[in-house]
């Protein structure tokens, strides 16, 4: 089944999945709720909280000029997204595991990306916490790239690497 688009269309479907829930979820959040309104869903653990994030991972940048993070987070985006894709298409077919990984974080950094550049900033609204202990706010796209940077790392972490045998290259006299 050597060159079969199926392969191809899962891993683009996985990624317009990802793409498609995380941008209907903004949405509907922003729809729905005001900026800053908090709505709990298990006291003292989760609530889906209306934030905007100007910045990156935990508010990183959050305090540059916006000119700055526009470019710094547009560069950074067009070289994640072209490095992305570079791998997924350079890994065997057989490597399903790596191949949905990468998908599903392909498909977190355009939703994210998405958000840049619609509003100059990215939508967060799961907030986990312990009492007044809170992780800090992401979004569906925040979570498919962890996932997906989890499971590359347990999958490379146990791929088996086949060493060359002994006997291999090596000329008997």
């Amino acid at each position: 089944m050597n060159g079969s688009p199926l392969p191809h269309f899962l891993l683009a479907s996985l990624t317009g999945v990802v793409i498609a829930v995380d941008q209907i979820t903004k949405l509907r959040v922003m729809q729905t709720m005001r900026l800053h309104e908090s709505i709990p869903v298990i006291p003292n653990f989760f609530s889906l909280t209306y934030i905007r994030n100007p910045g990156a991972a935990f508010g990183l940048l959050a305090g540059s000029s916006q000119t700055f993070r526009m470019i710094f987070f547009g560069a950074t985006s067009l070289f994640a997204l072209g490095l992305l894709s570079a791998i997924l298409l350079r890994m065997p077919e057989r490597d399903r595991m790596g191949r949905f990984s990468v998908a599903g974080i392909l498909g977190g950094a355009i939703g994210n990306l998405i958000d840049r550049i619609k509003y100059g900033e990215v939508i967060d609204f799961l907030d986990f916490y312990i009492n007044d202990y809170h992780w800090p706010a992401f979004n569906v796209a925040d979570s498919a790239i962890t996932v997906g940077v989890i499971f590359l790392i347990i999958h490379f972490s146990l791929e088996k690497k086949e060493a060359p045998s002994s006997s291999e290259g090596a000329s008997v006299p």
